[in-house]
């Protein structure tokens, strides 16, 4: 304890702290006199009449957190850390308060109670829920008694228990359990109540030092952790061990106060831990009684959860699909018509008995999967599963009965008599007796308030019936939104749903009908197999319908991806997206842009109170500026702050950047904004837009021959051009001032000039004293006058030119210029050189070049001399494509609707979290030099992506540090080389300068808010530099600093106010933004002195607002014995002691990961955080810094309402920057493109369903913080941990929206192996997530119609995906099937009833999905809103050129694969994808390895299925074979050669022959222990079989039965075989399983003779092999002899036989243990599996080879795979050939 307190006060002393030095208030800082601050503090500090903890010191600055720590034992570093972190809650909510007189001194109530609320929110609605009275004691009802202290303590407490609750803050509700009885603890000591056996003060159960770690947090953090190292890595089953939310849904019910009581009860059944038990079927342990077990949800492993978490989803599809069937079944037309006549009616009816039966079947799965929640103290739960089943069966029983007795009196009749109408009758009102809990859902969907209220009702009655229709839990309750959204997506729905099923059952099931008919109608049918089932006309007609129902239940995939498109573009065109494309349209709106951005990004005037009229004022404002009615007196002129306010941010992005190296110095000046130096009487806008303005108004008015009005006229069309001439003439003024000496007559002489030209055009005479004609002339020699200016250094010889060209100015303003000679008889009159006739002379001494060596002068000269020089548009400035969508998607969404801005001080807080493990911090110096095996270096690949970049680069630093290419290498270890390569690959130091810019922006707009006009033209420090070191301050204070009589001189107060003002602003900055990188391993990197460590400490030291926040492990002696110690550690760079300092370090009570890695990562550092929000950043993200200036805009949307609810997390689009790379890349950025926009968007509005996809989402920091975190963290099934913030947030009442006004980086894998794990992961994500409580309940609770978007846009995608493969699956099988049987031709002989409409149209939209046409509509409409159509319309084409068909293709069998598997068997796991530059070529064998089971053996599959459909099947020609033949044909070929295709020198001839060597040296290379998955087959394939090792027992069961479809390759062909004789009997297939014996045995010779005598004695191993070829011969020839066997029957029998042995490995792999792998078959079968592989390989790999023989189709295919990168000018010949010039060694 004593080295803890000593550690602290050392931190302390040395002036070490976060934000604000609140724990040392001598520590001078700006922001500490800020009178928030000081009323924050104060009032923590109120005590004094509180009992003093026991051993605790009393100073003047203990507070309340102190007061806590000492009676409660919370740790000194926590009660630091949450003491800054109230302090900066309370203060920066007392800022957002508008106050129009003094300052605050002392807290405001309604600041304190609205902290406290949301604080206590969820524990006052947790205590509602259970029943229980909170135990907050609060005045709420009497708003004039005010309680400050006990509200203070109240959330001291709550926040306490947080920052110290490590893992248990995963769990809310444990949280809110334990601050309910500390809380009563706390009221005693608050009203001094005396324990009954003690006569001293009420002392809190749990004190001491670190007593609430000890005693409250570890022993629950042991259960947990106990649990967690149960589940075997993830892989043991979900049910059989307590995840995060088993632990804290116990305490959502009041058992927990009688069982677990307080204090702790350890031998509570709760702290039971789970015994392991030895035993295959129990999966690792048995059940035990003794102890809790899963709590709320059990997650089994089932594909019947697709139906059990949407059951309504499906029982809707089964009922209509019955409808459609009976009804057209009968030759039915319209269902509106067919359903008006009794029989039809009748028919229809009985989908009720299926109605029923669909419960019973879902009652059953409650039942079979939720068994284990059942205990004594959960029986009503097992009562309700079993009332349901029996009243389910009951329906069902009844509906039966009276179907059966109305159709029975029906048929007795003969018609509907009034009799049969009476039992039909009797039927419908049972029905409407069945559908009344239906009508009463209806009726709530129409009015959802109420539904909401009958949820969160805490009457009894409410709670009965919501716990008969779903088990009432805690979350999941008031989800309805209000009526205006509820009937948006209603009417969206109802729209998708009408398009399905008018499409289903008018192209789908109609045309079924008919050849269905035939089919059981035929007779006489041949089999030419032995056939077990004689009917087998059924089994035809299951072929016909199969792929059609698969579809039927998929389409609604296309259709809502149809809808979402159309509706996403009418979105989108509402909030103007796209309105500005490019940086041609900026350039016709920019005189517009700087009200925009005053309108937009500047702070209203805070004194208006912002009723609903200025809102209206606003909108109309908004308008006006979006369609350009400004008027022209509205316009910001440069005279008005406001125009001085844009010209400095403009510029400050502008040189953003240059420091990015996106644009040139030269762009840079042509850019920008000039600085008002000479205060000319126009706005000075930048160059690119007055570019050959000036000429184009000479070409006008030239020979232009009306009045001054009309000349003005014209040169007044364009704005731009008034501007130009207007500044060109003031400024040619400022010029000869200022090279003209003002004492000199030729000064005055140029001032008479402009005098007359002045009068003359002010008395409209312009044109009627001066020669238009002669404009042309004095624009040439004032030209040539500037160009004499611009030439290096003011020499003598520049001088003489100078004097020249004055004098030949001079000579035509006077007298060829004018058309008399006024001008020059004023000049006469006027200068004393009127009488002197040697007009040479003049100038010669009268011309001063000293204002040369100014830098603004020169500077305003080049502009001026860009103006009145250049001939064309100025279209390609800036050249860079990134620097032109970024200028111009800001330019855009200044007009686009966003809240209006407040000042910064008035803005809400926020901090930005990024979770880092062990990826790339900044590139090495050897990293950049290092070659791949083609020669090629990142530095080299990233110049020839980026040459306009990598120029710029090399001009600042020729600029900035006079360093040429080769110096840039050994200056400072290369560490500018470092970070330009960096801040291009998806690295560390991308990211935290990204992020950075925020803090950068609040500067510059601290300063903006107030500065004055002297300011602006006058201090460009501010704007100018970075982060600052130490800032400190507050405006507010300037008045008394400004009036201090004892600092010296005015000009030294002067700048004493400049400087304290400028802390202040920046400590205001830093108040209202924090950065949390959390580097979970950074302690252990610092200790092996990975350089890692050292990047990320220069990133702290350029960055001093960046903090680390890192786990620690330490060994400490403890009892003579060492023990571990985990702690949560903060850590910055301290400018002042110039080293890194620790800031605070939190013992934590074990190992932070317990879980899933990322989301423990998150939580541990969420403590450090700051603010109302929290921006979650990844790794692979960035922010521009333009893009930061809108923040305080989007932080604005928390305090708007969307809906009926305010937003809780705010939803930011992304730009995926890697989409330059490839031709993958780009497919992928594109594919990612609509995702972060169009779907986001359409999902948050109208369908109110978009969750967090790990985009760069900010969350209502305190929300979230008291309900368990931004992410969730349970071992395997929160893989995809991201998402289930945003179920989460859903589930507990939040409200997540979506806003495209502000955008930030985000980069995507580039290579297909890449991209193939990230689509795994993603996949195996959902597989999890299908069995999560948290979908289930979605499933469940959400309405039908927010349950269908939920459904569609997350696991439902992989869901159709998934239907479309087993669409092909069926298809194929299905005719396979027929054609081996016999069937096919028999029933089509003659006749095209297996050729229909219906499977004409279901292959058509399989194909529309395979071909990535569904996801190429979304792409198309988002492009071209964004960009226009014709663009949209060429990519298109040019994406389908690039061969996209067969990326998308490719892609859907790999989401297919995982989903399907992890569904089935498990195998999630976190997939690292590398996010690297991949140019390298990927050898044959890891393509192998990645893709064999996941493409390879399917594909190879379908190929045999074709073949045998080929041989064997009805030749036809219709259009439905030939399709079929196309799509399937494209499916089973894309999967094989996809990885070769899209891989670098993929068919290259001389790789293709190396990567044969190496794949038969990685097959044959024997397994060891230490040996890699890269260099054994051995490994690997029991590596890849660990999902069939770990699932359970109706995975390997499920898994047999889809295995033994490779037997009936075997069981009909061998029919087909000559040698069969046509015989049909079983025999000839049992004879056939002697070949597969003859196999066997021939294998088991020749391994065993390899084994003995290959390597001693090789003769006889060889006779061995040579007698086996003879006798094998031998049975050929006697069966060509003998039987009817043909040479043909050989190529069949391994089309038959191959695929039986395939499947006998799959079934012993399955049944490995505890059967096979102890038997002797074992090694056979491991020696069996490795041919298997060899000879999939050599497949794979033959046409690989071949198209490699061909020359050119390697030039094709790499033009194919870099086709953007070549337009961007990449020589990727040479990039691949490594012939490269070697600049550097």
């Amino acid at each position: 304890m004593d080295q803890e307190v000593d550690q602290v006060i050392g931190r302390v002393e040395e002036g070490v702290y976060n934000i604000l030095p609140v724990d040392d208030p001598s520590n001078y800082h700006a922001g500490m006199s800020f009178p928030e601050v000081k009323a924050a503090i104060a009032a923590l500090k109120v005590i004094d009449d509180l009992p003093q903890p026991p051993g605790a010191v009393w100073t003047p600055d203990t507070d309340m957190l102190d007061w806590l720590g000492g009676f409660f034992g919370f740790q000194a570093d926590n009660v630091r850390n949450q003491r800054e972190h109230l302090v900066l809650l309370l203060a920066n909510g007392m800022m957002q308060l508008y106050h129009a007189g003094p300052t605050f001194e002392t807290l405001e109530a309604s600041i304190v109670r609205k902290t406290r609320k949301k604080v206590t929110y969820n524990y006052v609605s947790w205590c509602r829920f259970i029943g229980r009275k909170n135990h907050l004691k609060l005045l709420e009802n009497n708003p004039e008694q005010f309680d400050e202290r006990r509200e203070l303590i109240y959330i001291c407490l709550n926040l306490l228990i947080w920052g110290e609750a490590a893992n248990l803050r995963f769990m809310p509700e444990c949280l809110c359990f334990i601050y309910h009885h500390m809380l009563g603890e706390l009221n005693r000591l608050l009203d001094r109540l005396v324990d009954d056996t003690d006569a001293r003060d009420m002392m809190p159960t749990y004190s001491g030092h670190n007593g609430f770690l000890n005693e409250v947090v570890v022993p629950l953090y042991s259960i947990l952790k106990a649990e967690a190292d149960s589940n075997n890595g993830g892989t043991a089953p979900h049910s059989s061990w307590r995840n995060y939310d088993d632990l804290n849904e116990y305490f959502w019910t009041s058992r927990c106060f009688k069982q677990l009581q307080w204090p702790l009860k350890r031998d509570c059944y709760y702290f039971v831990e789970p015994k392991r038990e030895k035993g295959y079927l129990n999966r690792g342990r048995k059940p035990q009684r003794e102890k809790v077990g899963k709590t709320g949800f059990v997650e089994q492993r089932s594909f019947w959860y697709i139906f059990r978490s949407f059951d309504k989803l499906w029982t809707g599809y089964l009922l209509i699909l019955q409808a459609s069937v009976v009804i057209l079944w009968h030759n039915g037309g319209p269902p509106w018509m067919e359903l008006q006549k009794p029989d039809s009616l009748a028919r229809v009816l009985s989908i009720f008995i299926s109605w029923a039966l669909l419960r019973f079947l879902q009652g059953l799965l409650d039942v079979g999967s939720q068994y284990s929640l059942v205990s004594k103290d959960t029986i009503l739960t097992g009562v309700r599963m079993v009332l349901k089943l029996l009243i389910a069966a009951t329906w069902a029983v009844l509906f039966i009965i009276y179907y059966r007795r109305m159709w029975w009196q029906r048929n007795i009749d003969q018609y509907w008599t009034d009799i049969a109408y009476g039992k039909m009758y009797e039927f419908l009102y049972i029905a409407a007796a069945f559908l009344a809990p239906e009508v009463l859902a209806i009726l709530l969907f129409i009015v959802p308030w109420l539904r909401n209220y009958v949820e969160t009702s805490s009457w009894k009655i409410f709670h009965l019936l919501t716990w008969w229709f779903q088990t009432r839990g805690y979350v999941g309750r008031g989800l309805r939104e209000g009526i205006v959204d509820n009937v948006k997506y209603t009417l969206f729905w109802t729209g998708v749903l009408t398009s399905k099923f008018a499409f289903s059952y008018w192209l789908q099931i109609r045309p079924l009908i008919a050849p269905t008919k035939q089919i059981l109608d035929a007779r006489d049918v041949t089999y030419e197999w032995h056939e077990f089932f004689p009917d087998g006309n059924r089994a035809a007609v299951v072929a016909l319908w199969a792929p059609v129902l698969m579809i039927y239940f998929m389409d609604t995939q296309i259709w809502f991806s149809i809808w979402s498109s159309v509706i996403g573009a009418f979105v989108g065109l509402l909030q103007h997206l796209g309105e500005i494309r490019n940086v041609e349209q900026l350039q016709l709106r920019f005189q517009i842009f700087p009200s925009a951005f005053q309108f937009s990004l500047m702070p209203m005037d805070d004194s208006v109170t912002r009723t609903e009229w200025q809102g209206a004022k606003d909108l109309l404002k908004r308008v006006s500026l979006r369609y350009g009615w400004i008027s022209a007196y509205e316009k910001i002129e440069w005279a008005q702050i406001e125009g001085l306010r844009f010209a400095h941010v403009w510029n400050t992005i502008i040189q953003t950047f240059r420091e990015e190296d996106l644009i040139s110095d030269r762009e840079v000046e042509l850019m920008e904004v000039p600085k008002g130096i000479w205060r000319l009487r126009v706005f000075q806008w930048p160059s690119t837009l007055l570019a050959n303005q000036i000429l184009l108004a000479l070409y006008s008015v030239q020979y232009h021959r009306g009045d001054d009005k009309s000349v003005w006229s014209i040169v007044c069309k364009s704005e731009y051009r008034k501007c130009a001439v207007i500044e060109c003439y003031d400024s040619m003024k400022h010029v000869l001032r200022k090279i003209l000496k003002e004492d000199s007559e030729e000064y005055q002489i140029f001032i008479i000039i402009f005098e007359e030209i002045d009068a003359s055009i002010i008395a409209k005479r312009f044109t009627t004293t001066f020669l238009l004609r002669e404009l042309m002339e004095v624009h040439s020699r004032v030209v040539d006058l500037i160009n004499s200016l611009l030439l290096t250094g003011p020499t003598q010889k520049t001088l003489q030119r100078v004097v020249k060209e004055l004098q030949s100015l001079y000579e035509y303003l006077v007298y060829d210029f004018p058309r008399d000679s006024s001008v020059l008889e004023a000049v006469r009159a006027r200068s004393s050189y009127h009488n002197n006739t040697k007009e040479t002379e003049l100038f010669m001494e009268a011309v001063d070049l000293s204002a040369l060596e100014d830098q603004g002068f020169l500077k305003s000269l080049k502009r001026l001399h860009t103006t009145l020089s250049t001939k064309d548009p100025l279209l390609n400035v800036p050249r860079g494509l990134e620097a032109r969508r970024r200028i111009s998607f800001f330019s855009n969404s200044l007009f686009m609707t966003m809240p209006r801005a407040p000042q910064v001080e008035r803005m809400l807080a926020f901090s930005v979290l990024t979770p880092y493990y062990n990826e790339e911090v900044i590139f090495s110096k050897q990293q950049l030099k290092e070659e791949n095996e083609d020669g090629v270096t990142i530095l080299f690949y990233l110049q020839r992506i980026f040459p306009e970049d990598w120029l710029n680069f090399l001009e600042r630093m020729k600029r900035e540090k006079e360093l040429t290419e080769l110096q840039l290498w050994e200056a400072d270890e290369a560490i500018q080389l470092r970070l330009w390569a960096s801040y291009r690959g998806q690295t560390l130091a991308r990211t935290v300068r990204g992020m950075m810019y925020y803090q950068r922006a609040l500067e510059v707009q601290t300063f903006l808010d107030t500065a004055t006009e002297v300011e602006l033209l006058g201090i460009k420090e501010i704007l100018e530099r970075g982060s600052s070191t130490n800032s400190r301050g507050s405006f507010r204070s300037m008045g008394s600093m400004g009036s201090m009589g004892s600092v010296g001189s005015e000009h030294e107060v002067a700048e004493f106010n400049r400087q304290h003002k400028q802390e202040q602003d920046l400590a205001n900055a830093q108040m209202k933004f924090t950065y949390v990188v959390t580097c979970q391993i950074y302690g252990a990197q610092k200790q092996a002195k990975d350089t890692r460590a050292a990047d990320i400490l220069r990133l702290m030291k350029e960055n001093p607002g960046l903090r680390i926040a890192y786990a620690d492990e330490i060994t400490v002696k403890r009892n003579e014995r060492d023990v571990k110690e985990y702690y949560s550690v903060l850590v910055k760079f301290d400018q002042v002691l110039e080293r890194e300092v620790e800031i605070y370090r939190i013992q934590l009570p074990g190992p932070l990961k317990l879980g899933e890695g990322k989301p423990e990562n998150q939580n541990h550092a969420l403590i450090f955080t700051r603010g109302d929000a929290v921006q979650t950043i990844d790794m692979n993200q960035e922010m521009y810094f333009e893009e930061a200036f809108k923040m305080r805009n989007l932080l604005q949307e928390f305090t708007v309402h969307h809906g009926t609810r305010k937003p809780t997390i705010l939803g930011v689009r992304e730009h995926v920057f890697t989409g330059s790379v490839s031709s993958l890349a780009w497919f992928m950025s594109a594919q990612e493109t609509v995702f972060v926009t169009l779907s986001q968007r359409v999902l948050a509005n109208p369908l109110k369903v978009r969750m967090h996809y790990g985009h760069p989402d900010v969350f209502d920091r305190l929300w979230f913080l008291t309900r368990g975190g931004i992410s969730k963290a349970s071992r395997t099934i929160n893989i995809s941990e991201d998402i289930f913030a945003g179920f989460n947030c859903t589930l507990r009442g939040g409200n997540v929206t979506h806003h495209e006004y502000i955008q930030a980086g985000k980069g995507r894998d580039v290579g297909l192996n890449q991209i193939a794990m990230f689509e795994a992961k993603v996949a195996s994500g959902n597989g999890e997530q299908m069995l999560s409580r948290d979908v289930y309940r979605l499933g469940h609770h959400l309405d039908f119609c927010r349950m269908l978007s939920f459904y569609y846009s997350t696991v439902g995608f992989f869901v159709s995906n998934m239907m479309i493969v087993l669409t092909v699956y069926c298809f194929l099988w299905g005719r396979a099937y027929l054609a081996l049987s016999g069937i096919e031709r028999s029933l089509t002989t003659g006749s095209a009833t297996l050729e229909n409409s219906a499977l004409t149209a279901t292959l058509n939209q399989q194909l529309v999905v395979q071909l990535g046409l569904l996801t190429a509509l979304p792409m198309l409409v988002e492009d071209a809103l964004e960009h226009g159509f014709t663009t949209a319309l060429w990519n298109m084409i040019t994406m389908q050129l690039q061969l996209a068909s067969i990326f998308f293709t490719f892609s859907m069998g790999t989401r297919c694969h995982y989903f399907g598997r992890t569904l089935l068997h498990g195998g999630a796991k976190y997939r690292a994808t590398g996010r690297g530059f991949v140019v390298k070529h990927e050898k044959f064998a890891e393509n192998y390895r990645l893709y064999s089971r996941s493409h390879f053996v399917k594909g190879i599959e379908l190929l045999l299925l074709l073949l045998v459909y080929l041989a064997y099947g009805v030749r036809s020609s219709s259009a439905t074979y030939v399709l079929v033949n196309i799509s399937s044909w494209f499916l089973a070929m894309t999967w094989i050669m996809g990885p070769f295709i899209f891989n670098p020198s993929g068919f290259d001839w001389l790789k293709t022959v190396e990567d044969f060597s190496d794949f038969m040296q990685w097959l044959w290379f024997k397994g060891d222990v230490f040996v890699k998955v890269e260099q054994s087959w051995e490994v690997w394939w029991e590596e890849e079989q660990a999902h069939l090792r770990t699932t359970g027992l109706w995975g390997k069961l499920l898994e047999i039965v889809l295995d033994l479809r490779f037997f009936i390759f075997q069981y009909g062909i061998v029919y087909h075989l000559g040698i069969t004789g046509n015989n049909t009997s079983i025999f000839v297939y049992l004879a056939s399983w002697s070949y597969m014996l003859c196999a066997a045995l021939l294998h088991l010779i020749l391994s065993n003779a390899n084994e003995r005598y290959a390597a001693n004695n090789h003769l006889l191993y060889r006779a061995i092999q040579a007698l086996m070829i003879a006798i094998i011969a031998a049975i050929v020839v006697v069966l060509l002899v003998v039987t009817n066997f043909q040479f043909v029957d050989i190529i069949a029998s391994f089309l038959a036989f191959l695929p039986t042995g395939w499947g006998i490995i799959q079934i012993c792999l399955v049944l490995r243990k505890p059967f096979m792998e102890n038997s002797p078959l074992w090694g056979t079968i491991v020696a069996v599996a490795r041919l298997y592989d060899l000879g999939m390989g050599l497949i794979v790999m033959a046409p690989v080879a071949i198209l490699s023989w061909f020359p050119g189709f390697q030039a094709m295919q790499t033009r194919i795979l870099y086709n953007e990168a070549f337009s961007r000018g990449l020589q990727i010949s040479r990039l691949l050939a490594g012939k490269k010039t070697r600049n550097v060694d």
